[in-house]
């Protein structure tokens, strides 16, 4: 085609594809921003929900006189949810676009944070929480998957790393606020953001890549145009996903039974395995009940929670500042590693207390782990695996391999919520070494599996997996 004729006689510093991400860059910073920030009003709210359950946990408790065993149940409840939410995702994706998913999902955030506010008794706290799950596990797929469609490929990591930007806001947020305000005005709170993102999808455009997908072939030339700016050049963009769209329709609609063809294995391997690593190195134990944390290790839990946040939000703009500069492994190389300090630190402080050395600065060494772990997690861990996984699919059985990976990545979390309480009564130097050796082994899991996919389109880097010829 012309478009390729004209890129291989060009000097690869004033190539078509030079040129039309230059354009797009100056062109549509506003647009492109605008429409992420929509997006990831649905990140905030799946952090506030997280976030949630820590700082209320004394007053909840008291106020409707729960057991340890119910609160568990209310914190992980959010997960089940989540798992529900998330083996529908793909599927209503694929349906029913990006866009109106996530108008979908956040009608369940709203009547659930409503739930709670309204509550008096644990079971309409476990309805609302149930329901907000569901929602975050629709959300937990489709922003990501969302934002990677609609960048271009040298913004695509660190635009799909704000997701995980906006979720640790939300969970910082919920610390914050919920350290002065009640349990229920923190629960409507809750709902702004929901209400953000629901007026906010009025005015964005549908992913081109999905309306390529379903053949609607004038809406995805307006969409891809908006996205990139009146006066950008899309043309090569434009072919090139209608030229791997087309291919794909000589494909049979992938179902969650294709996807255990040999073809999609490293892939599934792959996204399914950073998911696995990424919630049983415990992230969800220490983001649900950090304050205990904390007061098991004899340190001010407000303090702690506090420090968290200072230490959080800088990681993770970092990560997301490095993300497209220094590439996905590198990144998760380091995170993993420093998670694994971090664990270790904490379970030592523990070990510490228990043989009664270092009483008093071992307080401080379980803060130093939590705060190591926190931004390390930030730095990689939390916002990657959620990149990957929305760049190795190919668009036709992206839904149901995202719905598998995004499940198997909530199972992980109810395990470790619900358990965490019981672990940390049973021993809490224990439950962090052996969180400790997880990320250990997520170290070797990244170096050896985990492929670099900066700087290509995602149709180049499902050529290069070999999922359709040249």
């Amino acid at each position: 085609m012309k478009g390729e004729i004209d890129e291989a006689n060009l000097a690869p510093e004033t190539s078509l594809i030079d040129k039309e991400n230059q354009a797009s860059t100056a062109t549509t910073t506003t647009t492109l921003l605008l429409t992420t920030f929509v997006a990831v009003s649905g990140s905030f709210v799946f952090g506030s929900a997280i976030g949630y359950s820590s700082p209320v946990q004394s007053d909840l408790t008291k106020d409707l006189n729960l057991s340890v065993a119910e609160y568990s149940l209310f914190g992980s409840i959010l997960t089940i949810g989540a798992m529900i939410g998330a083996a529908m995702s793909g599927r209503i994706a694929d349906l029913i676009g990006r866009r109106a998913t996530m108008g979908f999902s956040e009608m369940f955030c709203i009547l659930g944070w409503l739930a709670i506010y309204l509550s008096k008794v644990a079971v309409w706290l476990d309805v609302g929480r149930f329901l907000v799950g569901y929602g975050m596990g629709v959300l937990s797929f489709v922003v990501p998957v969302y934002i990677a469609e609609i960048t271009p490929k040298d913004l695509r990591g660190g635009f799909t790393t704000v997701h995980q930007l906006m979720i640790c806001l939300g969970v910082s947020v919920a610390y914050l606020l919920g350290s002065f305000i009640g349990w229920r005005i923190l629960a409507l709170i809750g709902m702004v953001p929901c209400v953000v993102q629901m007026m906010g999808l009025f005015i964005i455009p549908e992913s081109p890549r999905w309306l390529a997908k379903v053949g609607r072939w004038e809406e995805f030339e307006i969409a891809l145009q908006r996205l990139r700016g009146e006066s950008a050049d899309i043309s090569y963009e434009s072919n090139e996903i209608k030229d791997y769209t087309q291919k794909l329709t000589n494909l049979s609609e992938g179902s969650i039974l294709d996807l255990f063809q040999p073809k999609y294995a490293k892939s599934l391997f792959v996204g399914v395995g950073l998911m696995v690593l990424q919630q049983f190195g415990g992230v969800n134990g220490i983001a649900f009940y950090s304050s205990s944390i904390f007061e098991s290790a004899g340190f001010s839990s407000k303090i702690g929670m506090t420090a968290m946040v200072v230490v959080q939000i800088p990681m993770t703009t970092l990560g997301v500042v490095l993300m497209d500069k220094s590439g996905r492994r590198p990144l998760l190389l380091i995170s993993a590693t420093g998670t694994c300090i971090g664990c270790f630190l904490v379970g030592l402080s523990f070990s510490l207390q228990f043989v009664k050395l270092l009483s008093g600065d071992a307080s401080f060494l379980a803060l130093a782990g939590v705060l190591v772990y926190t931004g390390s997690f930030s730095l990689g861990m939390g916002g990657i695996p959620w990149v990957i996984m929305s760049e190795i699919f190919p668009i036709d059985i992206k839904g149901p391999a995202g719905s598998l990976v995004t499940v198997v990545s909530w199972v992980g979390s109810w395990i470790i919520s619900f358990t965490f309480n019981f672990l940390m009564n049973w021993n809490p130097a224990g439950t962090f070494y052996v969180f400790a050796t997880v990320c250990g082994a997520t170290v070797i899991f990244v170096a050896k599996l985990v492929p670099e996919t900066i700087g290509r389109t995602l149709e180049e880097i499902q050529y290069s997996i070999g999922y359709v010829e040249l």
